[in-house]
């Protein structure tokens, strides 16, 4: 049985990731395809690349990649948001700039 801590990180990070998949879940599928399973969210795209979330027990930190650039989000108690620790954003909005540029347009998760 996990550690009260490990297990509040895998509640938070899986609540995450459904919130995410649903949010995603309404794209047209001819944009992206996305499914979740196992703790790793993979998202992809029409072109059939693709950008993975996952999470990180060990380090208690969900991580996102897409292409050559990476990102590890902890979780912020104060915001109540998952926060990438080199200090370039929130993980819904780097998503979301990810999810505009592939896309070519606005998006917003």
């Amino acid at each position: 049985m996990p550690a009260p801590d490990e297990q509040d990180f895998l509640t938070r990070a899986e609540t995450t990731m459904r919130a995410v998949l649903t949010a995603l879940d309404s794209f047209d599928p001819d944009e992206l395809e996305a499914d979740l399973a196992g703790g790793v969210l993979r998202i992809t795209f029409a072109d059939g690349r693709s950008c993975i979330m996952n999470r990180q027990s060990a380090a208690n930190q969900l991580w996102l990649a897409e292409g050559a650039t990476a990102w590890h989000f902890e979780y912020a108690p104060a915001s109540g948001s998952w926060m990438d620790t080199k200090g370039r954003g929130e993980l819904r909005a780097v998503l979301g700039e990810v999810l505009s540029r592939r896309l070519k347009r606005p998006v917003t998760v």
